[in-house]
């Protein structure tokens, strides 16, 4: 089978509506399916003032803001409409992206017409309860998702680690990894600008703790307002400066009182901003990759990281960054002093995820998924005709 006989309907629950590295993951995947000569249509909700342009040609699912976290939509179902576009494009794959009701729905109409099922992972939703006081409800978290995985042909997941977990979790035989790419065109060490560092009121001598990404509690927030707290309290000298806008922006401010908000960048800009830290302090836990690990080493600054899913694929301990167990504050803390008393060693260990930045290219991380949807088409078309 050639890549331009590939029919593939993509369901996602945030295909542009609010940007994140899940659905600029998508975007990139779509945009080179169809540089291959495939067809793709894509279905999700939708919005009058989308985060960005998507690529490919975008179907509305019907929806409804989810409660506590209006920015994000919940898609419901798939509409009367839905149905009729989907008959008359009739994929011979489904690509489900998040296990909502809408992806749900579409894993039962593709098991209804034998149509092969992939499903994409990109964040560990299991996790998200013990972020809001009910990690009681992890349990239940799990069992859900392991039904949604269990219905589907094929998984693919953004790393190793996160494969490993799934497997461990039971959530499906078949899975391969779909990683994660760079652009190295924004984000690359000569983009460091120490003039827009000043004006942020960083001086050039002082040490820059960056966090970036939304600001939502599951990225641990908590865990770096702590880490920063104890650095204060060992009179380590610093600068936190924070790239990115969200929700949790009030506690944030509030627990790092000194922090450096730079808000939301996007494109160069954001390429300037993580090139400006001097280290990446991200003990986020629900990441199945960790896209800004991996643009903060190609800036060439390492990354202390909690030792999770996604970074520890990334993050060669004690060459290219730090990895740290999860919620431990005291040796977040340490690693953190370390970077900020050893310039040397921070530049080591930046110049050396610098280096290794340099394998991911979206192509090539792309074909994989392709070669994913090849060999399901194929294996179910073999079934069907046996």
């Amino acid at each position: 089978m050639e890549m331009d006989e590939l029919r593939v309907a993509l369901f996602s629950g945030n295909y542009n509506y609010v940007r994140d590295g899940a659905n600029q993951a998508l975007n990139r995947l779509v945009d080179y399916l169809l540089r291959q000569g495939a067809r793709v249509r894509v279905y999700s909700p939708k919005v009058e003032e989308p985060a960005f342009e998507c690529a490919g040609e975008l179907i509305g699912l019907p929806n409804l803001p989810i409660p506590g976290r209006g920015e994000y939509r919940l898609p419901l179902a798939l509409s009367a409409e839905v149905k009729q576009d989907l008959a008359k494009f009739v994929p011979n794959i489904v690509h489900v992206a998040s296990p909502d009701i809408a992806g749900h729905r579409a894993v039962t109409w593709a098991k209804e017409r034998e149509v092969p099922i992939l499903a994409s992972v990109h964040t560990r939703f299991e996790t998200y309860p013990r972020y809001y006081g009910m990690a009681f409800l992890e349990p239940v978290a799990v069992a859900l998702l392991r039904r949604f995985y269990q219905r589907c042909d094929a998984l693919v997941a953004p790393s190793e680690s996160m494969a490993a977990v799934l497997r461990e979790q039971g959530m499906n035989d078949d899975i391969s990894i779909w990683s994660r790419g760079v652009d190295r065109e924004i984000f690359d060490p000569s983009r460091r600008d120490l003039a827009w560092r000043r004006e942020l009121g960083i001086a050039d001598d002082e040490v820059a703790v960056g966090f970036l990404g939304r600001l939502v509690m599951e990225k641990g927030l908590d865990v770096f307002s702590e880490t920063i707290a104890e650095l204060r309290k060992r009179d380590v000298k610093h600068k936190v400066l924070v790239v990115g806008e969200g929700p949790a922006h009030e506690f944030f401010s509030q627990n790092v009182p000194d922090a450096v908000f730079a808000g939301f960048q996007r494109g160069a800009d954001l390429g300037r901003a993580v090139a400006c830290m001097d280290m990446l302090l991200n003990p986020s836990v629900t990441e199945t990759f960790g896209n800004v690990t991996l643009e903060a080493m190609a800036c060439g600054i390492p990354v202390v990281a909690a030792r999770a899913t996604g970074s520890t694929s990334l993050v060669a301990d004690g060459e290219t960054g730090r990895l740290v167990e999860p919620g431990r504050i005291g040796d977040f803390a340490d690693v953190v002093e370390a970077y900020c008393r050893n310039d040397a060693l921070r530049k080591e260990h930046g110049a050396a995820g610098e280096l290794r930045s340099r394998d991911y290219s979206w192509d090539a991380i792309n074909s994989a998924v392709a070669e994913a949807y090849i060999r399901l088409v194929t294996a179910n078309e073999e079934a069907v005709s046996a």
